[in-house]
């Protein structure tokens, strides 16, 4: 009983192993996502710049109190 459980612990480990050695990730794919957003984040920033910053002071504004 105890090899036949040390033998699926060690094929499992096998196992394993060998497929975090085959997955080397999406290097390309990660990059394209990540300039993308980038992108995303310029744009959106050139486009309602003026509103954003006016929105998160309005919102900052209504949760601090007011000075004396």
């Amino acid at each position: 009983m105890v090899q036949a459980m040390a033998a699926v612990v060690a094929r499992r480990v096998s196992e394993v192993r060998r497929a975090a050695e085959e997955d080397r990730g999406d290097v390309p794919g990660w990059v394209l996502v990540t300039l993308m957003t980038a992108g995303l984040v310029s744009v959106l920033w050139f486009v309602a710049g003026d509103a954003l910053v006016q929105l998160f002071q309005n919102a900052i504004a209504s949760v601090t109190p007011a000075a004396p």
